[in-house]
């Protein structure tokens, strides 16, 4: 009989635990956590530690009594893995909430649709700034993503030598800029001519443009090279010219990544708020000149009701609150539109 005896291999077990097992340990380490935090008081973060300890523990002892070694090894890297990524998203959904549950106190009509033009105290909104915000956004836009586009049609497309290495190497450094330098630049660049007092709401294009500009050539960079060398060369095979290949072949089935790049660009800088204060100043009223006088925008705005609060105290705070959350509804809209025209739009190539 003992020749017909099964040999487990070591480090194995001979059971498997129930399908639902995470489940289960997880929600015991909740619950065992949960009373802990009513008996010492803790924290919600230092409830969520405990519970992903205990729940790791719990897992990695079950397993390693009915499973054996290596696949409660292979629970435990599972688990640790799952537990990172929700510590990853603590600080994320913390911040959320925070800007959502303040800044609904004045995220109102009133707020959305007037200035602070002789406002003193309560009430008053960021019309103004948001309007400012746009517009130096377009204009930054409108600077920097002909030039993205083209560097990047160059770069992949006829780039070759030292050149092409140099622009890279340049492209590299622009895209660890600091945002402020960006600001003194613009400020330094316009300073020259008009005088060091100026200030502009173009003066914060320039500025969002020299962010934005390595972002595009990256992403467009991106988008070109997975076009298909197959389709350029049957374009060159029909005559077709290389820059009309590149207008009318690579740059449609590249378009919708193109554009997501874009918009993802728009998105990063839409939110900087060191170069628009050296470069844009601050105003109460609505200014839509941004060649003329100072402009508001919704970065400044925040930080000087953040920073300045005024009388009563609570009306100030309130209103940067309610700033920061405007700001990051435009951003979340940008990403979400981004993703909308990647899937609508977007070419499936085929290497």
């Amino acid at each position: 009989m003992a020749g017909n005896a099964v040999s487990i291999p070591f480090g194995e077990g001979s059971g498997v635990l129930p399908r639902r097992a995470g489940l289960i340990v997880f929600a015991a380490a909740a619950v065992a956590s949960t009373v802990l935090s009513f008996a010492l008081g803790l924290s919600p973060f230092v409830w969520l530690l405990v519970t992903g300890i205990i729940g790791l523990i719990t897992i990695a002892g079950w397993s390693l009594a009915v499973e054996g070694r290596r696949r409660a090894l292979d629970r435990v890297m599972t688990v640790v893995i799952m537990e990172v990524f929700v510590l990853a998203l603590v600080p994320l959904l913390s911040l959320v909430y925070t800007v959502v549950s303040k800044g609904l106190a004045r995220f109102d009509g009133e707020f959305l649709t007037t200035s602070m033009r002789g406002v003193l105290a309560e009430g008053g909104g960021a019309f103004h700034a948001a309007m400012g915000t746009f517009i130096i956004t377009a204009v930054a836009a409108v600077a920097a993503v002909p030039v993205g586009i083209l560097a990047a049609i160059y770069l992949v497309e006829y780039g070759k030598g030292r050149l092409k290495r140099a622009i890279t190497f340049f492209v590299d450094v622009m895209m660890g800029i600091p945002s402020i330098v960006a600001g003194l630049f613009a400020f330094a660049l316009f300073a020259l001519f008009l005088g060091p007092g100026i200030r502009l709401g173009v003066m914060g294009s320039v500025a969002l443009a020299v962010l934005m500009i390595p972002i595009v050539i990256r992403a467009t960079e991106e988008m070109l090279r997975v076009v298909p060398d197959s389709l350029r060369e049957a374009s060159y095979a029909l005559g077709v010219p290389k820059w009309l290949t590149v207008l009318r072949v690579v740059l449609p089935t590249a378009l919708a990544g193109i554009v997501t790049g874009v918009m993802l660009a728009i998105a990063r800088v839409i939110g900087e708020t060191a170069p628009l204060l050296i470069t844009t100043g601050s105003i109460d009223s609505l200014n839509l000149n941004p060649f003329d006088g100072r402009m508001a925008n919704l970065p400044v705005f925040v930080y000087e009701q953040y920073k300045f609060p005024g009388v009563p105290p609570e009306a100030y705070i309130e209103r940067a609150w309610a700033g920061a959350l405007l700001l990051i509804l435009i951003v979340m809209v940008l990403f979400l539109a981004a993703r909308l025209i990647a899937k609508r739009y977007g070419v499936e190539i085929r290497r």
